[in-house]
């Protein structure tokens, strides 16, 4: 499939990280989710099978539901203006840098109350090519496997996803498709999501998106945006206190350095005396 030539170039150099920012975002889902768990008791009763389903993604998945009320205005026929106000739902993962705390790649399923259709959403940092726009295929969980270990895929087999951009902000550029029935499917069952996207250069780069907990995730119920954000919020405090310890460390190794070739100075000046 001519396509799919994005998808040959950068997947494979790709995957040498996924096992990593796996292992990065259930942190930050799993902390979020811990704190829900802390709240369930003040919120309306719900089937003890369904808490049990709502932790176990909690502890696994990367994935989580955020839904918001949002106004929304419409006109009538003579022109008059109606507000309503409907649930926006994002099934959403996003990825870390875990030195920076910038957005690596972001992935989510749009629902609007009221709306058959829905949206495939994938933001990418900024310094990507507008035109070429963002493309993705889904892998399936034993392509998945067989990508985290470099080993072949038959790219003929893939569907590529094309994403137009549609906005662009300090925190990176999103791009959006319909998502069909057959993709979110798909997704329910594949192992990952590879996006590419092309650079100033003209060189594809890819992100690689885990798909594990994402059906559990789609279906369920939304976690608690308020536990979501304090988690993450705890997060980037952690990710500033890292960095200003590497910063430390760097300080004290120039230090080092500085006071080691002191002797050596003085030593190399007795010898030209």
């Amino acid at each position: 499939m001519a396509n799919s030539g994005w998808l040959a170039k950068g997947a494979t150099r790709a995957m040498t990280g996924v096992a990593l920012a796996i292992g990065f975002q259930l942190a930050i889902s799993g902390s979020a989710l811990a704190q829900q768990a802390k709240s369930q008791p003040k919120q309306a009763a719900q089937p003890k099978q369904q808490q049990q389903a709502g932790q176990q993604q909690q502890q696994q998945s990367a994935w989580v539901k955020l839904c918001e009320k949002a106004n929304f205005v419409r006109r009538d026929k003579d022109g008059k203006e109606n507000h309503e106000e409907k649930n926006i739902c994002l099934t959403h993962h996003e990825r870390l840098d875990g030195n920076t705390g910038m957005v690596l790649v972001s992935a989510a399923i749009r629902q609007v109350e009221g709306m058959e259709k829905q949206h495939l959403m994938i933001m990418v940092p900024l310094g990507m090519a507008i035109p070429p726009g963002v493309r993705a295929a889904v892998y399936s969980k034993e392509q998945w496997e067989k990508a985290q270990k470099n080993e072949t895929i038959d790219e003929s087999t893939l569907k590529p996803i094309n994403l137009h951009y549609s906005l662009c902000h300090p925190a990176g550029c999103t791009a959006e498709v319909e998502a069909t029935e057959e993709l979110i499917n798909s997704m329910k069952t594949g192992g990952g999501l590879m996006v590419l996207a092309i650079n100033a250069n003209g060189q594809p780069i890819a992100f690689p998106v885990p798909l594990d907990g994402f059906a559990a995730a789609h279906t369920g119920a939304p976690v608690d945006n308020k536990a979501y954000a304090e988690a993450r919020s705890q997060l980037m405090q952690q990710i500033r206190q890292r960095q200003a310890e590497l910063m430390r460390q760097a300080r004290e190794r120039q230090q080092q350095q500085q006071q080691g070739a002191a002797p050596e100075n003085k030593a190399a000046e007795k010898k030209k005396q």
